[in-house]
């Protein structure tokens, strides 16, 4: 399909800087036969006894890292966002600049480029290198070590349409992890999950509907517009996706009873879908994903989504297309757009069926 058919206009002003407070107290446009607007308190009368809620419980970490490139005594900044593990001391990252970085290079996080004091350095060289500034990093440290080093050196790697209108703070420690938030390795959020408070899990819960967990590592790669004409010749980024046998098995039971698959988040979608066989049936799951999925995509797993509003051009504004329809989003964007809703990761949510 074409880029373009997934195009439009947003004004700057529309992209949420800060969540709602509290985070349930963000809109929540219901997108069906019509549009409905309401709030976020209101997602749990949306749902049916008997429904199962999927979240996706991967934790954001430290994953944007500033240092210094070391060339003999020459010392340049350099700034590397952490994409996507690959081994127990291996990151795939994008580095800024990465057109200056030469392979076999050191580069020294953490330290300024005094070199008075190496006290907490975390030292990498560049193992490869990709295309649009990707690079493969070999650090010095690997498992558990490596982990630590990152949280302690690193910081929130908020979204670029964020970060290049204020630098992350304190607050973002919190705001930009979910309330179900366990395992690390995600470098962005599962954004939908943002919006959940107790008061509303426990609504959720009154309501009669079950909630199960996966996991989806969220890659940098979710930000990234399509800068291709056609879908077909976009490479979709990996993202590493797990769904346990017991998660996989109520859910089926919730689909064999007539209960809905509410997936909380177009990640969680994305590993439902990697792991259901063509009849609908979810299978335990643990690999890398990298579906794509347009208008014309036969969904399997999923009946309703809650997810926020995406950029434009993006794979994500592409799936709620396939999901709902692409004349039915476009209509609900431009009703978004005209009614003030925020737009992306700290901005409001939509409520889905599927068309």
């Amino acid at each position: 399909m074409r880029v373009d058919l997934f195009d439009f206009d947003l004004p700057q002003e529309r992209i949420a800087l800060r969540p709602a407070n509290p985070r349930d107290s963000a809109r929540m446009l219901v997108v069906g036969d019509a549009l409905q607007d309401c709030v976020m308190r209101d997602f749990s009368s949306f749902l049916r006894e008997g429904d199962a809620l999927v979240v996706n419980d991967a934790r954001v970490i430290h994953a944007r890292l500033f240092g210094y490139r070391i060339r003999g005594d020459n010392r340049a900044g350099v700034e590397a966002t952490l994409i996507e593990r690959i081994s127990d001391s291996q990151w795939r990252a994008l580095a800024k600049p990465a057109k200056r970085l030469n392979i076999g290079e050191r580069i020294r996080f953490g330290a300024s480029d005094n070199n008075a004091c190496l006290l907490g350095a975390l030292d990498a060289h560049v193992a490869e290198k990709g295309e649009s500034g990707e690079v493969t990093l070999a650090f010095d440290l690997s498992g558990a070590a490596l982990d630590e080093a990152i949280e302690a050196m690193g910081a929130m790697p908020l979204p670029p349409y964020i970060a290049g209108k204020r630098a992350a703070d304190a607050r973002d420690e919190s705001d930009y992890q979910t309330l179900f938030a366990q395992r690390p390795g995600a470098v962005a959020a599962p954004t939908a999950g943002l919006h959940f408070t107790p008061e509303l899990l426990a609504a959720v819960t009154a309501r009669g509907a079950s909630l199960h967990r996966v996991t989806l590592l969220v890659g940098a790669g979710t930000f990234l517009p399509v800068k291709v004409d056609d879908t077909q010749d976009h490479k979709m980024h990996f993202e590493y996706g797990a769904l346990s046998q017991e998660t996989a098995d109520a859910l089926n039971e919730t689909r064999a009873r007539g209960g809905r698959i509410v997936a909380v988040g177009t990640t969680a979608l994305r590993c439902l879908e990697s792991a259901a066989d063509d009849g609908g049936r979810l299978h335990e799951f643990s690999a890398r994903t990298d579906i794509f999925i347009t208008p014309g995509y036969r969904f399997r797993a999923v009946d309703m989504l809650l997810t926020n509003f995406h950029l434009p051009r993006s794979t994500l504004f592409m799936l709620v297309s396939a999901f709902s329809g692409l004349e039915r989003m476009q209509g609900a964007y431009a009703h978004a757009v005209a009614a003030g809703y925020r737009f992306y990761s700290y901005g409001d949510a939509c409520l889905l069926s599927r068309a």
